[in-house]
């Protein structure tokens, strides 16, 4: 059997679990309909990376620190629809996923559950946890939630060297539409920016295992991005 169809299976019934979770009134049919959609959307034509292995992957890493979180049905649900928008010619693509989210579950979730989905997705845009939103108001709680989020989405950074590689690569296939001279500085401007930063990883489970791999990973794609 194709491993797509199985990956979709699983994701899909998952994605039922958490939504029911927080509202067991959700029909199976309802939850379907929500799924399928994402579905379609992470399925698109220019991904190569930001696909359904994405998502399968981050929940591979969710159920790993599932139990540091408060609100853990949040957060997976905000993991499923932080990329559900994605065009690699725009800016505003955590925006668009944001304001996605919240029309899809406003239906089946309290305001204040859904605007901490949209708040964690924007939050994925510059991967800083902003305090000052006025839509959520942060206990220590839910910023230790929105760095584990975020702590998640940068984890294949950390990954051995050979699946980084898979993963740059990737992430060139979706810009294939830029001149190799545009995509080296682009891509080596945010290469930079990230190791500028004082700690890749806000959580101490994540800085411990993955940071001195991820800043290894990104001077090696450096110093190819260099060679362009």
């Amino acid at each position: 059997m194709n491993e797509l169809p199985l990956i979709n299976m699983d994701l899909g019934n998952r994605f039922y679990l958490c939504l029911s979770a927080l509202n067991s009134d959700v029909m199976p049919d309802n939850a379907q309909a929500l799924w399928q959609d994402i579905s379609v959307r992470y399925g698109e034509s220019q991904r190569a990376y930001h696909t359904l292995s994405h998502i399968e992957q981050l929940l591979v890493q969710f159920d790993n620190i599932k139990h540091y979180l408060a609100e853990p049905h949040i957060v997976a649900l905000a993991l499923y629809y932080h990329d559900v928008i994605y065009d690699p010619t725009r800016a505003d693509n955590e925006q668009k996923s944001a304001e996605y989210a919240v029309d899809a579950l406003s239906s089946y979730l309290s305001p204040e559950q859904y605007e901490h989905i949209y708040v964690f997705i924007m939050m994925t845009a510059n991967h800083q946890i902003d305090e000052s939103t006025d839509s959520v108001k942060y206990s220590s709680v839910k910023y230790s939630d929105a760095a584990y989020l975020l702590d998640m989405d940068l984890s294949i950074l950390g990954a051995p060297w050979s699946t980084y590689e898979q993963y740059a690569n990737a992430i060139r296939q979706e810009y294939a539409h830029v001149s190799d001279i545009d995509y080296r500085d682009g891509r080596t401007a945010v290469l930079q920016g990230l190791l500028a930063h004082p700690k890749l990883y806000l959580t101490d489970y994540y800085y411990n295992q993955l940071e001195a791999q991820a800043r290894d990973n990104i001077n090696r794609e450096l110093i190819s991005l260099a060679a362009l």
